[in-house]
């Protein structure tokens, strides 16, 4: 989708019937046209999936348990088939070799996007409005980080609370292990559908319904847009200088991560929260058997002591 102009879109109202869009294929975002067929193994082979298995484990330090096996066929089976291989262990031998790493991160890209939406886990932006942003409503800057933001509905959601409650001393950082979805993130616009889960008064101030050629899509507002800036991060590998944060949201993440690898991800995550600064998980994670600085606050919210 090219980048909606400003003038081709309209607030979106809130009484507006969404129409849902059809998702496309991942693959497509490449350019991957007109496949040949390719004979072959249709599925992946024990020994395949292990393969795999340890590579995006030392790259992203994401753990494939044996259910994961036909995911990674089906997903990785585009890539294989594109590239006219027989097998998966083919591919894997492709994305190994040093002068590939463009497809290695189309692999990445392909086993890492995960499901994501508008205001997911309300109560987090609830905590947000009502006791995070009150306990430091006298910085001069507020900085949040979105770490594994996916496409951007969570920072952009975070920026639609901020942008509520504040004037225009805030600034978040979104970041992903996939090029793809940060490309996605970085332009702001989303299916219609999409708006279902965005509160009334938010759809109405920041977001912008498309027309003419952008219909069946929406925009988040510039003034937004303007404030997230959105950097490829690898949470297992190596981080640029990124200063210090008031809150650190990194939900949904970690129930991928062995529980060395997570332990290892928070401590570098504290290390880059402000003193009583706030580490924001999933409703479904947890930070028990791990030796932190954090105190829980409420199940999923941790805060660093002073």
């Amino acid at each position: 989708m090219s980048t909606m102009p400003e003038g081709a879109s309209v607030r979106v109202e809130v009484a507006q019937e969404c129409i849902a869009q059809p998702a496309s294929d991942s693959a497509t975002a490449y350019g991957v046209q007109g496949r040949a067929r390719v004979k072959g193994h249709s599925s992946i082979t024990d020994k395949e999936f292990a393969l795999f298995r340890d590579l995006i484990f030392e790259i992203a330090g994401i753990h494939l348990s044996d259910a994961k096996k036909a995911l990674v066929s089906g997903r990785l089976g585009r890539r294989r088939r594109h590239h006219g291989f027989a097998t998966f262990r083919q591919y894997h031998d492709l994305v190994t070799r040093q002068d590939q790493a463009l497809e290695r991160q189309i692999m990445v890209d392909h086993l890492t996007t995960n499901e994501t939406y508008f205001f997911r886990e309300p109560k987090h932006f609830d905590f947000l409005r009502d006791v995070l942003m009150p306990r430091f409503s006298n910085v001069p800057e507020l900085r949040i980080w979105s770490a594994a933001c996916s496409s951007g509905e969570e920072p952009y959601s975070i920026g639609m609370v901020l942008a509520d409650g504040r004037t225009d001393n805030w600034r978040l950082l979104g970041t992903d292990i996939s090029a793809r979805v940060l490309e996605a993130a970085r332009k702001g616009i989303y299916p219609l559908e999409d708006t279902a889960r965005i509160p009334p008064q938010f759809l109405q101030r920041f977001c912008l319904k498309g027309i003419r050629s952008q219909a069946g899509s929406f925009m988040v507002d510039r003034a937004i847009r303007e404030r997230i800036e959105f950097r490829p991060l690898n949470l297992n590998g190596e981080w640029p200088a990124l200063g210090r944060f008031h809150a650190i949201f990194l939900r949904n993440v970690m129930i991928y991560f062995n529980p060395t690898t997570k332990a290892r991800l928070v401590q570098r995550l504290i290390a880059h929260l402000e003193p009583g600064g706030f580490l924001i998980t999933g409703h479904s994670e947890s930070l028990n058997g791990i030796r932190t600085s954090l105190r829980m606050v409420t199940p999923s919210v941790y805060q660093l002591g002073r």
